[in-house]
């Protein structure tokens, strides 16, 4: 018995050696491109006050804004939710966590009074796989790896978004991804693309002796037609931020996942050989205990 035991012991000790070879080696893959992640989303970082500056030289002439580009410049009846999820997992609670909020924002969209069927964007396959199983119409996908993506890739995948919410189809962009908070830390959040807030909110207009109110741009041909440019670029642009974005945090749960994985791997070794040695150890007193036992018969 002690024999069969040690036996299926050390095939356990195998089995978890293994698991903890593969899960380190996950925590490096991840380790790596995380730093390529991160290198991508500091470039798109850099290249996004470019846009929002030239739009907000145009918001300080609000009577060149169309109105439909404002909060509350028209009614919001239909809203489409671009969700990032990725396409594995083995990443912790990282697609539960933009899956449970992305739910909670679609129920509480559908509950409010005027509202029609949302439109719903999702890149990667596990969001996409969840909200289909449960009856929902996906208007457009991407299931490529996230860090692999290219501007040209998300500017195809904002095209129909834009010209949607031009034409009015659409009355609002909302993307529901994970925001990185640092290297380790991240949380879902829920990002409004289109309309703008200009100013967030009725305390954070200027006052009428703003120095910005002081000065005016010209634009040729008109501030409109630049507008409506930079919003199609600053869409795209910020589209493209999220997806690297989540690409960064999700690359970072996996290596904080496989890391703890390839820990409690580590701490289980340890218990198995300390169960091992026990083993060992019995079988061996045991052993001892028939030599004994066997020598006092035959002196008797």
């Amino acid at each position: 018995m002690a024999g069969t035991s040690m036996r299926d012991i050390k095939h356990r000790v195998q089995s978890v050696k293994s698991i903890e070879n593969i899960t380190n080696a996950m925590k490096l893959v991840s380790a790596a491109k995380l730093r390529r992640s991160m290198m991508m989303y500091d470039k798109a970082q850099e290249s996004l006050p470019r846009i929002t500056a030239r739009i907000d030289e145009i918001f300080h002439n609000p009577h060149e804004v169309p109105n439909h580009y404002l909060l509350g410049g028209r009614e919001i009846k239909r809203t489409c939710y671009v969700v990032v999820t990725s396409n594995r997992g083995l990443a912790g609670g990282y697609n539960a966590n933009v899956i449970k909020t992305a739910e909670r924002e679609l129920a509480a969209h559908e509950e409010e009074e005027g509202r029609e069927t949302p439109l719903l964007v999702c890149i990667g396959s596990k969001g996409r796989d969840y909200f289909v199983r449960r009856g929902y119409e996906v208007f457009a996908e991407y299931l490529g790896t996230p860090e692999g993506i290219s501007f040209s890739e998300a500017a195809e995948l904002a095209a129909p978004l834009i010209e949607l919410f031009e034409s009015g189809e659409i009355d609002e962009i909302v993307e529901i991804s994970t925001f990185l908070v640092s290297a380790i830390e991240h949380q879902p959040q829920i990002r409004r693309l289109l309309p703008f807030d200009a100013w967030g909110s009725a305390d954070d207009h200027p006052p009428h002796d703003h120095p910005l109110d002081t000065w005016r741009v010209e634009y040729e041909p008109d501030a409109k037609r630049v507008l409506g440019y930079l919003v199609g670029k600053y869409t795209e642009m910020m589209l493209f931020r999220c997806i690297i974005e989540a690409a960064v945090c999700e690359h970072a749960a996996r290596r904080t996942a496989m890391q703890h994985a390839t820990d409690n791997a580590h701490d289980m070794m340890e218990a198995l050989g300390f169960s091992f040695n026990r083993a060992r150890q019995a079988a061996i007193t045991r052993e001892i205990t028939e030599i004994v036992g066997g020598a006092d018969a035959v002196t008797h």
